[in-house]
């Protein structure tokens, strides 16, 4: 007869002999995975073939269509380059005498000290700009939008251009992805175009805001100059006509007007020096705002890479077609165990019985 702790030595080595084979039989080798690729290698060879014939032929066909009526048409990227100058350029700074003479003319030299890169990337992503560019090529009309055509034709332009600005080296990018590359380089230019009208009614540049109120003001100077010139001579005929009868309160006329014309003439100097100086540190500081490269009509396509879009599809293909050979492989061994068709059937018979 056994004793009590042979009976349990038994047991036990039953139980580990049990757990040896469940875990046998949960356990996937290798050699199984390759078996189920091997036993349904016709089907993951025939869904990678065919998907990859239909895209290099979707590709193909998409390449031979003209662009408008193509379903993978070729896009391209036109770009326009521009520098911009972040630290304001404030120029010559003026002396007391050209300060009176300023504020005597009703001049007002200031310096602006903004992100002149921060604001232009605002500008291009404002809603200004894109109402702008789709009232000049009139795209309202071009992309039809029957519902809020304005929302969607300023969110299609979003999609369609698009900024950077590059702090290391002061490069400001505007480019334009589309089919079109010849309406892209109108579009581009224009944008160019209205990136520094807009800048020079804003009074970005420093050097041109003085530049353009010292020319005005020497031009009034200048103006005023002639005007009392003429004054003077004026009564200088009517004496020498025998018109006027000089007299003290004449003297004192032509004295207050001689003095207005040597003041005007020391005013006119004075901005006129300051002008000249400014255009000698406009040659050589650098504008805040200045045009690298213009857009031209690219040779070269952008996009879409047809041979990527072929590799992708392939790929994606086989993985699905081996996900798809060990689900028909499961199917088939849930089929083949009596347990877990029973354990089906339990299933639906609940279901029906709710």
């Amino acid at each position: 007869m056994q004793t009590d702790d042979e009976i349990n030595e038994t047991g036990n080595d039953l139980d580990i002999n049990q757990k040896d084979t469940l875990k046998k039989d949960d356990e996937i080798s290798l050699i199984d995975l390759f078996a189920v690729l091997l036993k349904r290698k016709m089907m993951i060879i025939l869904i990678t073939v065919i998907a990859a014939v239909f895209i290099f032929m979707y590709s193909i066909i998409s390449l031979k269509l003209p662009s408008d009526k193509s379903y993978l048409p070729n896009e391209y990227t036109v770009t326009a380059n521009m520098l911009i100058k972040d630290s304001s350029s404030s120029g010559p700074s003026l002396s007391g005498s050209a300060s009176a003479a300023a504020s005597l003319l009703g001049v007002n030299i200031g310096n602006n000290s903004s992100s002149t890169s921060s604001l232009v990337l605002y500008l291009t992503s404002s809603n200004p700009f894109y109402d702008a560019i789709a009232q000049k090529f009139d795209l309202y009309t071009k992309f039809e939008f029957e519902k809020s055509p304005v929302t969607n034709t300023r969110i299609k332009l979003q999609k369609m251009i698009t900024t950077e600005f590059d702090s290391s080296s002061g490069v400001f990018s505007i480019s334009y992805k589309g089919t079109e590359p010849e309406f892209g380089v109108e579009i581009i230019d224009f944008c160019v175009d209205w990136i520094s009208n807009k800048l020079n009614e804003l009074g970005v540049d420093n050097n041109l805001i003085q530049k353009e109120n010292l020319e005005k003001n020497l031009d009034i100077s200048w103006n005023e100059i002639l005007k009392l010139t003429k004054e003077i001579s004026d009564l200088q005929d009517k004496v020498a006509q025998g018109r006027v009868v000089w007299t003290k309160d004449f003297t004192i006329e032509q004295n207050r007007i001689e003095l207005e014309l040597s003041a005007q003439k020391s005013v006119y100097t004075q901005l006129k020096s300051q002008l000249e100086l400014l255009k000698v540190n406009m040659q050589t500081d650098t504008p805040t705002f200045q045009i690298l490269e213009r857009p031209s009509v690219p040779d070269m396509k952008s996009g879409p890479s047809r041979g990527k879009l072929c590799i992708i599809v392939t790929f994606a293909a086989f993985f699905v077609s081996v996900f798809l050979a060990f689900l028909l492989n499961a199917i088939e061994n849930i089929k083949k165990d009596p347990e877990a068709m029973a354990k089906l059937s339990q299933g639906k018979k609940a279901k029906k019985n709710r």
